[in-house]
């Protein structure tokens, strides 16, 4: 039987919206770390997005023995050899804000011509009793250099998919959801946590 409530191992109040978005129409309820008792910041210390999602699933796991989801994800660009990569989100440092991230991501592409080919990664995992899942989901397209669009977050005002004129921060969120990496991900992991039960 699938459960009624999975805990994603996520602060991230952006990130959390979205998948519950994803799952709403299924009857699943995604409750955040916030939803919970106070778990304290987990150290990834992995080297790749998968594996730095399941460290995260696994210790949250641990805490609540609920069943949990995970992910890392974050922007791989072509010209700086994959950075920012798994470091995405403190790119800029250990105090890294939104702003601070774009603003080194644009200074390190400023010498490279365009277009600045970049994908978003995003790597899934679901952990429960016995069960171990893991999907990835990708989505191409390009850095530009203006910010366009208010929605999403992190790099999503700069990010351009392919096969669109607009930024991932300019696409409804129903859209989003539907072409985006943490979509893709999701989705499959859905598909597969359903085989489970």
């Amino acid at each position: 039987m699938l459960p009624d409530t999975i805990l994603f191992a996520s602060k991230n109040k952006g990130k959390i919206h979205e998948v519950q978005n994803l799952f709403a129409p299924i009857g699943i309820t995604i409750l955040g770390l916030y939803d919970v008792e106070e778990i304290a910041d987990i150290e990834e210390t992995g080297s790749t997005f998968e594996e730095n999602a399941f460290i995260k699933a696994a210790e949250v796991r641990k805490i609540t023995g609920l069943p949990v989801m995970g992910d890392d994800s974050g922007l791989v660009v072509e010209q700086l050899n994959g950075a920012p990569g798994i470091h995405s989100a403190r790119f800029s440092g250990l105090d890294a804000t939104e702003a601070l991230n774009n603003s080194k991501l644009l200074n390190a592409l400023s010498g490279f011509p365009e277009p600045h080919k970049a994908k978003y990664v995003c790597a899934a995992v679901y952990l429960d009793a016995g069960h171990s899942l893991c999907t990835i989901g990708e989505v191409h397209g390009k850095i530009v250099n203006t910010a366009k669009g208010t929605g999403g977050f992190g790099y999503d005002p700069y990010f351009i998919p392919d096969g669109y004129q607009i930024t991932m921060a300019e696409l409804p969120l129903s859209e989003k959801n539907i072409i985006s990496h943490r979509g893709i991900a999701f989705r499959e992991l859905y598909e597969k946590i359903k085989q489970l039960y």
